[in-house]
């Protein structure tokens, strides 16, 4: 399982952070499309540790741009629904 917590990273001079124990930092000044990017970002790193630096980068921000060119927003959080795994 997969989480992310916010916390400020400047320290580090990074958006965003993945450990190995399926943890991701995100600077908690993160908005909009950046944050949708480094999210994806960090969560790729996680899934497939073999890839470099540069594909996780140009993975990232392909989807970034699939997913906001579909009007996909970030919103405060509403009922839940269900994913496809029955997971909420």
């Amino acid at each position: 399982m997969i989480k992310v917590k916010y916390k400020k990273l400047g320290k580090e001079k990074v958006w965003g952070l993945a450990d190995s124990q399926g943890i991701i930092y995100l600077d908690s000044r993160l908005k909009g499309k950046k944050h949708l990017e480094i999210l994806i970002h960090e969560t790729l790193h996680l899934l497939y540790p073999e890839d470099s630096e540069d594909e996780i980068v140009e993975k990232s921000i392909v989807l970034t741009n699939i997913v906001w060119n579909q009007r996909y927003r970030r919103l405060e959080e509403e009922k839940k629904m269900r994913l496809q795994d029955g997971t909420l």
